[in-house]
């Protein structure tokens, strides 16, 4: 069971990496965060993440040749603990790191959050950093044995005292900043290592002691899938988000796997405990990755699938667009009350069908009663797609035509015959409401 109460519903937020990738600056945080407040924040996005590398100081500069630059020029105090990049983050020149960002945003009335990786800075260890409140140096507790293989800046910290020590030293800063939510990644899973040996497990269980002892709800977020599912129990246990994919963009391949991986990973979904999807590629994105910016290349019946499974599944939702670049559509996908309110604390989704061209997902209130169900086509020609009432297996009476509302194009049916059947477009979805029973009935 979950300690904490730190995300009763799945956190919505912003990311920057979609389109930043290592290079996001403070005046492009703060100008995402204003486009929350004003357009998003009515329908609950809150969350604000600085994504990878915000202590490099020459992020991006070698892009042709590298993500992350290998031993680069990145900020760090004299505990070994990184420090956000003062010509990126201006405001953290002062030596107060994120306070100032994070206090304009939760001006804005949201919620500020930042990427870590996990471990202890290499550099840390090279030069033999003091531990805040030990009398151990960095090169002690750092793990060379336990790195990352796709990020060259951290070891792994040992499953020690000063271990704990530099993990509760780090949190305790972020909750001095005024951080809400972090994002730790190559934790939740390693290509590098398999099985038991994993230094993430117990590191995992280091980041929450630490949340707790801070004194601030701090939200803790797990990367990079896929998360392993015979590890749910420990996720659910010490953090509130765990990716259980790798990353995904707009490519349908990758979401038409999501169904399977939502399947996979349906019942573990509850109060604080959410196994996360990972970030909606929508709009505006890849302008850091030097290569320009592109347009999201969902169709906008993939677009339609992406948020419906997100949000039948109760999957968290972080968009990765530049947002101040939003057009209406993608505005009008982020702002759908009626599907926004599927990721409702009393509510529960559950696949019922699953094969190569079709998936059917229901979504019921267990407070209010109402019932939701989305008939997903995911072959690549327009197709009927029906189920009945019974495979539904809720208290249905097959001799009522039901009213049936769509919540995407607003408009209405009946159940026929005890049945609901919709032509749905190649790659779309239909998502209907039949509310609580009785009431929509003819």
């Amino acid at each position: 069971m979950h300690k904490n109460k730190f995300a009763i519903t799945p956190p919505m937020g912003w990311n920057s990496y979609d389109y930043y990738d290592t290079t996001v600056t403070e005046e492009q945080v703060k100008a995402n965060a204003d486009y929350m407040a004003k357009n998003l924040k009515e329908y609950g996005w809150e969350y604000v993440v600085v994504d990878i590398e915000w202590y490099s100081n020459d992020a991006g500069t070698q892009r042709d040749k590298y993500q992350y630059i290998p031993f680069g020029d990145d900020q760090m105090d004299e505990w070994g603990r990184f420090q956000p990049s003062p010509s990126r983050f201006p405001s953290s020149a002062d030596g107060t790191g994120f306070t100032a960002l994070a206090e304009y945003v939760h001006n804005l009335g949201l919620k500020f959050g930042i990427h870590i990786m996990r471990g202890i800075p290499r550099k840390a260890a090279e030069k033999h950093c003091p531990i805040l409140g030990t009398d151990v140096t960095a090169d002690v507790i750092a793990d060379p044995s336990s790195i990352c293989g796709w990020n060259p800046d951290m070891y792994g910290v040992r499953d020690m005292e000063a271990g704990q020590a530099y993990y509760d030293s780090i949190i305790q800063m972020y909750a001095n900043w005024g951080v809400d939510f972090i994002k730790c990644d190559d934790i939740c899973d390693s290509w590098l290592y398999r099985g038991d040996n994993f230094s993430g497990w117990h590191e995992t269980e280091m980041l929450h002691k630490a949340i707790m002892k801070c004194g601030r709800p701090i939200v803790l977020s797990l990367s990079p899938g896929p998360a392993h599912i015979d590890r749910a129990w420990q996720y659910c246990k010490y953090a509130n988000m765990w990716r259980i994919t790798d990353d995904f963009w707009d490519t349908w391949d990758l979401l038409k796997n999501m169904f399977w991986r939502c399947e996979m990973w349906q019942d573990h979904v509850g109060e604080g405990c959410f196994p996360d999807c990972d970030m909606l590629p929508l709009g505006k994105l890849g302008g850091g990755f030097g290569h320009g910016e592109w347009d999201c290349r969902f169709s906008k019946e993939e677009q339609r699938t992406m948020m419906t499974l997100w949000c039948m599944f109760r999957s968290p939702l972080m968009v990765g667009a530049e947002l101040t670049k939003m057009d209406d559509w993608t505005l009008s996908l982020l702002t759908n009350k009626e599907l926004l309110a599927l990721l409702d604390e009393n509510c529960h989704g559950i696949q019922l069908v699953r094969n190569d061209k079709v998936a059917v997902w229901k979504n019921k209130n267990s407070k209010t009663g109402e019932l939701h169900v989305a008939l997903f086509n995911l072959s690549d020609a327009d197709d009927t797609i029906s189920i009945t009432l019974e495979e539904l297996e809720e208290e249905l009476d097959e001799q009522t035509a039901y009213t049936l509302h769509e919540i995407w194009d607003k408009t209405e049916t009946k159940t026929i015959d005890g049945r609901i059947t919709a032509v749905v477009p190649a790659h779309g979805v239909k998502v209907y409401s039949i509310g609580s029973y009785g009431s929509h009935s003819a």
